[in-house]
C-alpha cells in the first residue's frame, strides 16, 4: 500500500512537472533528496562527495526535464529515473578518479531469503560489534560494482527488482542473478576475512 501511494505521488509530480518544471522542481528535490543522498553516501563513503553527486544529479535532471517535451516528462517514472542519474554521476566520478569506494551500514543485505541462500555463514547472524561491522563493510567494498550496486538497491534501498531493472537498464533476470551472485560473494569474502583474522589471532 505504501509503495502504491508513493508511486501515485510520483506520478502526480511527473504530471505537475510536465506543466511547469520551474514551479515544481523544488518539490521534486524535497521528495527525493534524502533517499538519493542515502544511496549516494553508500556508494562514496564520503558525505561531501555524496552531497556533490546528488547536487549534480539534480542539475542533470533539471536540464533534462527542461529539454523534454511535456508528454515525455509526464511519462517519466521518477524514482528509477533519478536513481539512474545519480548512479551515472557516481560512475563518471569513479572513472575519473580511478577509485572504487563503497560503504555499507545495514546488515539487511545479507538477510537470508530462500532464493538467495548460499553455503557458508550468514554475516547478518554474526554481525555484532564494531569490528565485525567493519569487516562486513570491507567485504562489501571488495565486491565488483556489477554486484554491489544491485545488492544495495535491493537490500539497503529496498527497491523492487522491477524498478532496479529500470535503474540499471538490465533485464530483471540479470538483476536477480547479479544480486544472487553478490550475496554469495559477500558471504565468501566475509568468511575469508574472518578466517584470516582468526589465523592471525591464533598465531600471535
Amino acid at each position: 500500500m505504501e509503495k502504491a501511494q508513493r508511486a501515485r505521488k510520483d506520478w502526480d509530480l511527473s504530471l505537475a512537472l510536465s506543466g511547469n518544471v520551474d514551479g515544481n522542481f523544488e518539490k521534486l528535490i524535497r521528495t527525493f533528496q534524502d533517499r538519493l543522498y542515502s544511496f549516494s553516501l553508500r556508494l562514496t563513503n564520503n558525505r561531501a562527495d555524496a552531497e556533490e553527486i546528488v547536487q549534480e544529479g539534480f542539475v542533470r535532471a533539471f536540464r533534462a526535464l527542461k529539454a523534454y517535451p511535456p508528454q515525455r516528462v509526464e511519462g517519466i517514472d521518477l524514482n528509477p529515473w533519478l536513481y539512474r542519474i545519480v548512479l551515472n554521476v557516481f560512475r563518471t566520478r569513479v572513472r575519473k578518479a580511478q577509485s572504487r569506494l563503497f560503504s555499507f551500514g545495514d546488515s539487511s543485505l545479507t538477510s537470508g531469503k530462500a532464493e538467495e541462500a548460499a553455503a557458508g555463514p550468514n554475516p547478518e547472524e554474526v554481525a555484532e560489534g564494531g569490528e565485525i561491522r567493519k569487516q562486513l563493510e570491507q567485504a562489501v567494498a571488495s565486491l565488483p560494482e556489477r554486484y554491489r550496486v544491485p545488492l544495495v538497491l535491493r537490500y539497503v534501498e529496498n527497491i523492487a527488482y522491477s524498478e532496479i531493472k529500470d535503474i540499471l537498464k538490465q533485464p530483471e533476470g540479470t538483476v536477480k542473478s547479479n544480486v544472487h551472485r553478490g550475496v554469495q560473494l559477500l558471504r565468501e569474502n566475509f568468511s575469508m576475512m574472518n578466517r584470516r583474522k582468526n589465523h592471525e589471532e591464533s598465531a600471535s
